[in-house]
Formats: structure tokens, C-alpha cells, sequence
């Protein structure tokens, strides 16, 4: 058979395009410079075989350092389905979250990754958006919720937090504190949200089923991010891979809220209580953000059943209140581990409150523990620094994206495409050097105290830990009230120590969790009375 010439010229192609890889890798492995180095951008797959095979186990430090290199914004050109653009200069990022929010929304493929949240507000862009974002913010702002939330935060850390950390304090064992702050969380989520206290956190450590479904719920959204949507489309089909999970992971959830939805009806004797506390509902102390939808035909079949609608909600809920919380602390007392002195710091800032309470020295074997309020921890400057010091370095969602709706031109002169998807890297906009300084990967709280001693203003666009522009966080204040409190009680009644050789490093998922959990061993640190160096 002969060979017609453009065979001779694909012929020639294939045979050099090894020759061309072999160069590219050879003049890679000969730099030398220790400036960040942009990967190696293949015909074809762009720079996805750097983000997506021999990187993807450290996933944010290498984007963070990719961005770097690139300063700050760059191109990912790759198969179709695996084209982004991704940017974590704030002057974008404030164009995309805040001025010219209406061009970004999540997207159609966004509410395909996470189809367990279905039409709910995570998911949700446009009308359907904003009616729930109103009825959200509604909710969020209730004088009566938030009075709740506070004091369920307060009294399951004296209730439980404390207590099963001295029972493992006693033991002398090491222990994942990772696995306590998420049942912790988890409890503290579900009490405003159904009304009932899932017992999550105790000395026997219950199953933890449905919190590991919501885990698999994250991680496969992750793991849909990085293959083409055919690939995981046909996981899903057939149930195989990480899709096998999250196929196990639906029904516990669905069991979850019907179980919850049951448990608040006999818990307030069969009567719902409805969003204005008419006839039959009980006090203020006992209202629950479920209440502000059992009733809604949106949510609830004529029979009273919950529509798919509802289970999304309420799933949405637990998930953003869990996962913040939980692995925000986490975070936290990792950093505290290996910076004793802003621990300390901490106590300093803690000591007068105790004082002021006039508490006297408690004997040896007085088990009593501090447990501090919240209107006492919300003015401490200091606590709060450490708190979004840890965040900006470990941002629970460390990924936010977005899909053009039109053609548009960013601030950094970028040109974006309609139907472009960008990548907005929060880990990675946390440690760019252009907008944190030189020191921008310490772990340094005085960062965000001022000369005078007050909590200094960052841009949300800059700490978009809590998002920013029309879908900012509504949870933000309650939480970091919250957090507070648990970190105050945490810190002066304990030390940590990380378990010799263990690891930190973050799973691959969209929720900044630890791979390997966070293993220590606590020790109490004094009774009621006793000074800060004890």
C-alpha cells in the first residue's frame, strides 16, 4: 500500500513528539533557579499531568506555588471538560464575587458535582438563589436562633468537649482530635437545625455513619472536578471507584433526616412548630431551623412527607455548619501545637476573666473545668486574630468555583470566555507573598491586630474564607462566636502534644479535612483556680 504524504506527515509528527516530551522533561530536570517554576505545558493535556497525576496529592501547595510562578492567574487548557481558567489575585477575585457577580454563577456542572444538595442554596443560581438566600438570611438572623446556637455551643462544651477530652486526658492514650471536633460539630449542628442533640460526642464515640456519608459527599465532588464528566458519569452508572461511596452515602442521609424529622415531632408532642410560633409551639428557646420549612407545600407533600426539596435543605445545613466548624478547629489547635506562645498568648488574654470571676483554688482532685461564655470570648482581640490567622492558612473550603456567563476582560487583563469555567484557589490567595508579605506562610495572629490593639479589616475578597459579595456567609458571625467559646475552653484547661511522626496533611476533598486525622495526647492543665503556667 502506498503512503499518501499527510501519512508521512503524521508518521513524522508521532515520531517526534516523544523527542519533544523527552527535551521538555530533560530542560526541566536541568533548572536550577530557586524561583516557583510554571509546569510543563503539554500539547493537548496543558499542565494537567503537573496539577492531576504527579502533584495531586499536595493539590493546594502546588497550585499555590503554580500561581506564584504564573502571578497570580493561569490557563488550563486540557481536554474538553477540563478547561479552566484559575486566578487568585484579589483585584479578580473581587471582580468575580463582588462587582460583577451577576456574569459568575456556579453553574449547571457545579449542581451536577454535588447532586445530593440538589436544587438547595449551595447548589442554587439565579431566582431560586436569591428567594432562598432571602429566606436564609431570615432564618440566620433570628434574634431566638442565634440565642439558641450560642448556648447549645456553651453547654455541649461543658457537657461534652470538656469531658470526653479529660477522659482521654486520663487515659494517657493518643487520640484523633480531628474525629472530636467533628462529632462535636456534628452535634452542635444538629441541635438549631432539627432541634435534637444526635449524642455524636461522647466517651463511648457512636458510629459516626452519616457524618462519614457527608464525607463522601464531599470528597467525590472533589474527585469530579479532576476527570472529564463522561468519566464519572459512567462511575456513576455503574457504581464503581469513589461513586460506589457516594451511592452508600445517599440512603444514610435520606435515614438521617427522616430519623431527625421524627425525633423533633415526638420531642415536641406531635405539633410542628410553625415559623411565626403560633398555637401549640413552645417556647423561643426551642425553635430550630426545620421549623421554617416542614410547613411550606415546597418542601412537604400534601401528606406531610418531605419532598426531595426539603432533604436537600436540611443536608445543605448540616454539611455548612459541620464542616466549617469542625475542621476549622482542627486547623486551629494543630497551628497551636506548633506555636506554644500564641497559645499562651491566648490564656493572657483569657486570665482576667478568670480573676474576675474570684474563683478559688480547687484541690487536686476537683474535676471542674472552665467553660466560658460567649459574651465573654466576643470582645477578646487576640482569640479572634488566632482564629482568622488559621483560617486564611486552612480555609475549610479551599476552592470556590465559578462558570462566565459572557465574554468579559478581569482586572488583571485576563480575557474569559462565555461558558469558561474559573477556579478560584482560597489556600492559594491566603499565601500569595503580593498580598500577605513576605511571611505570608507563618502562622502569625499579630498579622491581624492593629497598633492600637483592635482586630484589624481585611477585604473579604482578600480572606475569602467566608466568601464574599451577595453570597458572603450568613453563618459567619454565629460561628465565629461559637468558635470562640470552644477554643477559650479548649485552651485553658488543656495542653496537646502531636504524636511523634504523625503526618497533617489535607485528604483530597473540598473540604479541608486531614488526611490522617490530627493524632495527639491532651493533658490537663490545672483545676478551677490555678494560674496560666501551670
Amino acid at each position: 500500500m502506498m503512503f499518501q504524504v499527510q501519512d508521512l506527515f503524521v508518521l513524522f509528527l508521532v515520531l517526534l513528539l516523544p523527542l519533544y516530551y523527552y527535551l521538555v522533561f530533560f530542560r526541566n530536570r536541568k533548572s536550577t533557579s530557586n524561583e516557583p517554576q510554571l509546569p510543563t505545558d503539554w500539547p493537548l493535556v496543558s499542565i494537567l499531568p503537573s496539577l492531576l497525576i504527579s502533584n495531586l496529592h499536595r493539590i493546594h501547595d502546588h497550585m499555590a506555588t503554580v500561581l506564584a510562578a504564573a502571578g497570580g492567574s493561569f490557563d488550563v487548557r486540557g481536554p474538553p471538560g477540563l478547561r479552566f481558567f484559575v486566578t487568585c489575585d484579589p483585584a479578580n477575585t473581587r471582580h468575580i464575587f463582588v462587582s460583577g457577580f451577576g456574569n459568575y454563577p456556579k453553574g449547571e456542572e457545579f449542581a451536577s458535582f454535588f447532586d445530593v444538595m440538589g436544587d438547595s442554596f449551595f447548589n442554587a443560581d439565579g431566582e431560586s438563589w436569591r428567594r432562598q438566600r432571602v429566606r436564609v438570611q431570615r432564618i440566620m438572623v433570628d434574634p431566638r436562633l442565634q440565642s439558641v446556637m450560642a448556648r447549645c455551643c456553651r453547654d455541649k462544651v461543658e457537657t461534652g468537649l470538656l469531658p470526653v477530652l479529660a477522659h482521654m486526658a486520663g487515659k494517657g492514650a493518643s487520640f484523633d482530635l480531628q474525629d472530636v471536633f467533628a462529632r462535636f460539630s456534628f452535634d452542635m449542628t444538629a441541635k438549631p437545625v432539627f432541634g435534637v442533640d444526635t449524642g455524636r460526642l461522647s466517651v463511648d464515640m457512636p458510629p459516626m455513619d452519616v457524618s462519614n456519608a457527608m464525607d463522601a459527599v464531599m470528597e467525590v465532588g472533589f474527585f469530579r472536578h479532576t476527570v472529564p464528566a463522561p468519566c464519572w458519569r459512567l462511575m456513576r452508572r455503574f457504581r464503581i471507584g469513589p461513586e460506589r461511596s457516594l451511592a452508600a452515602a445517599k440512603p444514610v442521609l435520606r435515614r438521617f433526616v427522616d430519623e431527625m424529622l421524627e425525633r423533633r415531632k415526638k420531642l415536641k408532642g406531635g405539633v410542628i412548630i410553625k415559623e411565626d410560633h403560633t398555637a401549640g409551639s413552645r417556647a423561643a428557646p426551642d425553635v430550630d431551623i426545620a421549623s421554617n420549612y416542614v410547613d411550606d407545600p415546597e418542601y412537604v407533600d400534601e401528606r406531610g412527607k418531605p419532598r426531595e426539596f426539603l432533604y436537600a435543605t436540611l443536608i445543605n445545613y448540616m454539611v455548612a455548619g459541620r464542616d466549617t466548624v469542625g475542621t476549622t478547629l482542627t486547623w486551629l489547635f494543630y497551628n497551636l501545637v506548633k506555636h506554644p506562645r500564641v497559645a499562651d498568648a491566648i490564656r493572657a488574654e483569657l486570665a482576667p476573666i478568670v480573676a474576675a470571676r474570684k474563683l478559688k483554688p480547687a484541690a487536686a482532685a476537683d474535676t471542674t473545668m472552665v467553660v466560658f461564655e460567649p459574651e465573654e470570648t466576643k470582645p477578646l482581640v487576640y482569640l479572634h486574630a488566632a482564629l482568622f490567622e488559621s483560617m486564611r492558612l486552612y480555609p475549610p473550603a479551599p476552592i470556590e468555583r465559578k462558570e462566565a456567563l459572557a465574554d468579559d476582560v478581569l482586572p488583571s487583563g485576563h480575557r474569559v470566555r462565555a461558558g469558561d469555567t474559573l477556579l478560584i484557589p482560597v489556600y492559594s490567595l491566603g499565601r500569595m507573598e503580593s498580598a500577605w508579605g513576605k511571611d505570608c506562610t507563618e502562622y502569625r495572629p499579630e498579622r491581624w491586630v492593629t497598633e492600637d490593639g483592635k482586630l484589624r479589616h481585611v477585604p473579604a475578597h482578600k480572606f475569602l474564607t467566608f466568601n464574599a459579595g451577595p453570597r458572603s456567609c450568613l453563618g459567619k458571625d454565629i460561628s465565629v462566636v461559637q468558635m470562640k467559646c470552644v477554643i477559650a475552653a479548649v485552651v485553658w484547661n488543656f495542653d496537646f502534644e502531636i504524636v511523634e511522626g504523625h503526618v497533617a496533611e489535607p485528604k483530597l476533598s473540598i473540604i479541608m479535612q486531614m488526611k490522617n486525622g490530627l493524632m495527639v495526647k491532651a493533658k490537663r492543665r490545672h483545676a478551677v483556680g490555678g494560674g496560666i503556667g501551670e
